[in-house]
């Protein structure tokens, strides 16, 4: 099977510049489906830390990069929205996150906010034991109790050490939101109003945000903590090859 992707079909969240060359790396298997960014495009295009896919590796095989705060050996990683991207020999840590137009960068946070990541429930279903398993949108897994709150469209955040939920936001009005998609990406506000759709259509919400407030489909938002989005830092921008 091929390593490499053509650039020109890469989905619009990569963050890479699709006319410098025909191929970029093509994303292995893992989290995030089709949307994850292989893990050495992030540490070659945007970040600048390696030249070639050789040093990346060289660099992983020293477990010197952590995400969600495991340490990674495959360069085709894939990572994507809400990652925690850590360099503890650097001091640097990064949230992966939504640019205004969609594309997927890295928002740097303090080393206390590295060490839990959000997730949105994109699924909820019963187990053998009488657990609840929870479907994140990056297609991991989470097990909790049967009598815990959790629904779908609901965002949680878990510990990257013990792997357990540490908090939880409920989707609902007057939650915090960020859209993830669409021509409002990026765009952080409270839910206003939740226009309920009969039938298979999508929801539509008005969010109220800085400025203009803006409407878009339920399945583009999800709710976020006031302390998790890193507001107070600059995001790192795409570089070219």
């Amino acid at each position: 099977m091929t390593r490499h992707q053509k650039r020109l079909a890469v989905p619009n969240s990569w963050p890479v510049e699709r006319k410098t060359n025909t191929f970029t790396v093509k994303a292995g298997a893992g989290p995030h489906g089709e949307a994850g960014v292989p893990l050495v495009v992030l540490l070659r295009d945007v970040l600048g830390y390696v030249d070639s896919t050789k040093e990346a590796r060289y660099a992983l095989n020293n477990d010197s990069v952590l995400v969600n705060g495991d340490a990674i050996s495959d360069e085709q990683r894939p990572i994507g929205m809400f990652d925690i991207v850590a360099f503890p020999e650097r001091g640097e840590f990064f949230r992966v996150f939504p640019d205004e137009g969609g594309r997927l960068a890295l928002t740097p946070v303090d080393e206390d906010a590295a060490g839990s990541r959000l997730g949105k429930i994109t699924n909820k279903a019963v187990v053998p034991g009488g657990d609840v398993q929870l479907t994140l949108h990056d297609g991991t897994n989470v097990r909790v109790d049967a009598d815990t709150p959790y629904d779908t469209k609901d965002s949680i955040i878990i510990d990257n050490e013990s792997k357990e939920v540490v908090a939880h936001f409920e989707y609902e009005e007057g939650a915090l939101v960020t859209a993830v998609a669409g021509q409002h990406a990026g765009r952080i506000g409270e839910v206003d109003d939740i226009d309920v759709t009969l039938g298979s259509g999508s929801n539509t919400v008005s969010v109220a945000a800085d400025g203009d407030g803006y409407e878009t489909v339920e399945e583009y938002l999800v709710v976020i903590d006031e302390n998790f989005t890193g507001d107070d830092a600059d995001e790192t921008g795409d570089s070219d090859e």
